[in-house]
């Protein structure tokens, strides 16, 4: 039956009144668009809806240090360069992108981590937020050897023990000299307890800073881990993501700390998404300082080798988990969870497809329960899929099963689940044993603010 007059101005209303909610939504600050730089650079963007309430109560890990200054590498009165000494005698592993634009200082890293140890020896890491030192030809690694340079110099470490990292815009080159400048002030300012100072150095659009730390019972003592990330857009990870520094204290030979860390990417790193987008300049460094009482980790099967991975896991999930919390723009944390796949890969294809669909995220930004954009994710995946096995809910309300609308189901219930921040959405595919879980956030229009402004 056709609408009368007074059921499309019901329906006007309706469509109003989520406009209205959404816009309200994502106001909490001036708007990006038109502000100068100068502006944009003094008033920091509002803090997620997301965010844990605080930074947490990190442990201070025998033999890491830090510091943190405004070096101008962009913006003028911003700290925006952090430095980590760590003691002789660490070990450290890392993973990275495998972007084929690579910055400078993703290519310096892997070069020194594949090269010959010199296990006594101290190292030190340091980045700098504003720019992310990529796309720069030659001129880039001459920066990162004069940056890296100047540490090594400074602490008396061995140059190939110096790791750098970049983060910020593409294209420009890396004013070095002005790094370079505070390298003795970053020594003199180095703390055991410097580790949030260092964590807002690394923020670019983050509007919180990330921390996670865990705890393991060795024999002969405790084992610690603590773990720091910025990250909030350029989020679809390949090997690593982001930017992210762990430290340890346990006792760990470097390639049996490197098998810990590699083992947890997939699970934890490589199963979150933001927007689909991989940045050139992905890190993740992992140092142990060796500096616990404990007793070393020989293997990582039983016992407290196994407690330490599962700790390791714990860490790379918290910050990982936390970048999505701070996705640009970003109202709504969403757990996609895929089950019944004929194989691995399909999974992971189909809850990749969910997570960075455009039109999933915008429904889920408007809190509009479209389960027809999941079955749309779905098919366009790539991967096995069988109309009439499909099985769809939101949260554990039954949407869709047997090629079909679920008979019970309710629009208004759907709507009750996209109303929550935190929103689960799973899908049974019917076709086997495979199974994936990954993390997004919904797509609002401050992404778009955000982006359109962020060389300005």
């Amino acid at each position: 039956m056709a609408k009368n007059d007074a059921d499309w101005k019901s329906e006007a209303k309706r469509l109003r009144g989520k406009v209205k909610k959404l816009k309200d939504k994502l106001a909490g600050a001036e708007p990006l668009a038109g502000a100068t730089p100068a502006a944009k650079a003094k008033a920091p963007l509002p803090v997620s809806p997301l965010a844990p309430k605080s930074f947490p109560v990190l442990p201070r890990i025998a033999g890491v240090s830090f510091a943190a200054v405004a070096a101008g590498v962009k913006y003028q009165n911003r700290t925006d360069v952090m430095l980590v000494k760590l003691a002789p005698g660490t070990a450290i592993a890392g993973a990275f992108t495998r972007s084929s634009t690579r910055a400078a200082c993703v290519l310096d890293c892997q070069e020194k981590l594949a090269g010959p140890i010199d296990a006594k020896a101290g190292a030190a890491i340091i980045v700098n937020s504003g720019n992310a030192n990529a796309f720069t030809g030659k001129a880039g690694q001459r920066s990162v050897d004069l940056v890296t340079g100047s540490v090594a110099k400074a602490l008396g470490v061995p140059g190939t023990r110096v790791f750098s990292s970049s983060t910020g815009v593409i294209g420009d080159p890396l004013p070095h000299d002005r790094i370079i400048a505070r390298v003795p002030d970053l020594v003199a300012a180095l703390d055991e307890g410097g580790i949030e100072m260092a964590t807002r150095a690394i923020m670019t659009t983050d509007t919180f800073p990330k921390g996670a730390a865990a705890e393991v019972d060795g024999t002969g003592g405790k084992i610690r881990i603590a773990g720091i990330a910025k990250g909030s857009g350029m989020i679809a990870p390949d090997m690593a993501t982001m930017l992210v520094y762990i430290f340890t204290d346990a006792k760990i030979a470097p390639k049996l700390l490197q098998k810990a860390l590699s083992s947890q990417i997939d699970d934890t790193f490589n199963a979150i998404t933001v927007d689909s987008d991989t940045s050139t300049s992905d890190a993740l460094i992992l140092a142990a300082t060796g500096q616990s009482s404990a007793e070393p980790i020989t293997s990582l099967r039983g016992g407290v080798g196994a407690a330490f991975v599962q700790a390791l896991h714990d860490v790379m999930a918290d910050l990982a988990k936390q970048v999505v919390r701070d996705g640009e723009g970003a109202t709504k944390f969403v757990e996609v969870r895929v089950t019944r796949a004929a194989s691995p890969e399909d999974a992971h294809k189909v809850a990749m497809a969910i997570a960075n669909s455009p039109l999933v995220k915008t429904a889920i930004a408007g809190e509009d329960p479209n389960w027809g954009r999941i079955v749309a994710a779905v098919g366009k995946s790539g991967a096995a899929a069988d109309r009439d096995k499909l099985t769809i809910r939101f949260g554990d309300t039954l949407v869709a099963a047997n090629g079909w609308r679920a008979p019970g189901y309710r629009e208004e219930d759907g709507a009750a689940h996209m109303k929550g921040q935190e929103l689960l959405i799973q899908v049974d595919l019917g076709l086997g044993r495979a199974s994936r879980t990954v993390w997004t956030c919904d797509l609002t229009h401050r992404y778009i603010d955000i982006n359109a402004d962020y060389r300005s």
